[in-house]
């Protein structure tokens, strides 16, 4: 578990969901949702497919639009702006700015596969923040030093296992020094043998304590190690929430008892195993 949440009762929320409502046709997969997210907390939610977890992210992320409820950042409404004394539906300016505090690695790399490592993960860096580029090779370097692939910075996605490239999107989004990160589901994509080496990078980052983290996760023993905070949801709510040591060793709902049941290896001191059998959220 991280030791570096620094909540307090004088702490402000970095991301608040209120009264979140997200429906796709007749289905809804988030039931007004109310969820904090405080600067430098690392946050997991485990549950089973289809339980909303994804969706907590994609909403953040601009990927989806809520059908009701709000979203702030530091503060400021994500898909809502002021103008004349009134709240408004949020332009592309605004949505640009405000997202641009937000960085998310996906289950796949989305890696451009015609530039190199190096420019990966520059680009955005050159790009969208007009950063020059003698300085954003700099970031990029140390960047990839950090996740251990500053000898591959001139190979390109085709010459990289599937944890390099995973690895290189983590750089990639941490370059952009987002103040949360978005984790989903990263390693559901790769083969078992290379799931460890990904899990270490993140770990070693959550050690740090620099920022929050929102981590998405079919991996419960990393969860119960990185994490301040795990949330249980289930049907599009928050059904429990607590410590690692609460939720893995003393579940209360029987519906996370049921879950967890599924996949405790009968260890003496409560660990789960290292992955969800089934049930992951794609």
């Amino acid at each position: 578990m991280s030791q570096n949440n620094p909540k307090d009762e004088h702490d402000k929320p970095l991301v608040s969901y209120r009264k979140i409502t997200k429906s796709f046709g007749d289905r809804t997969v988030l039931k007004e949702l109310d969820l904090d997210v405080y600067p430098g907390e690392k946050i997991a939610l485990i549950g089973p497919s289809g339980s909303g977890k994804t969706t907590i992210a994609r909403l953040l992320m601009t990927l989806e639009k809520p059908t009701s409820g709000t979203i702030e950042v530091e503060g400021e409404m994500l898909w809502l702006m002021p103008r004349k004394g009134k709240l408004v539906p949020a332009n592309e300016k605004h949505l640009h700015r405000v997202r641009s505090k937000i960085g998310m690695v996906f289950q796949h790399f989305n890696l451009f596969p015609h530039m190199t490592i190096q420019r990966n993960v520059t680009e955005a860096l050159v790009h969208v923040l007009k950063i020059p580029k003698s300085e954003a090779d700099e970031r990029a370097m140390r960047m990839l030093e950090r996740v251990g692939l500053q000898e591959h910075t001139n190979h390109y996605p085709s010459q990289l296992s599937g944890g390099q490239k995973q690895r290189v999107a983590i750089a990639r989004a941490l370059v952009m020094q987002p103040s949360v990160m978005l984790f989903d589901e990263v390693t559901s994509a790769l083969d078992p043998e290379l799931v460890g080496e990904v899990l270490d990078v993140i770990k070693g980052i959550a050690s740090q304590g620099e920022m929050a983290m929102i981590l998405i996760t079919h991996e419960m023993d990393f969860a119960r190690d990185v994490a301040d905070r795990i949330l249980f949801t289930d049907g599009g709510v928050i059904v429990e929430e607590g410590t690692p040591e609460q939720v893995f060793q003393n579940p209360q709902s029987p519906r996370l008892q049921t879950f967890l049941s599924r996949f405790l290896n009968g260890s003496s001191d409560g660990r789960t195993g290292s992955r969800v059998a089934a049930g992951a959220e794609q």
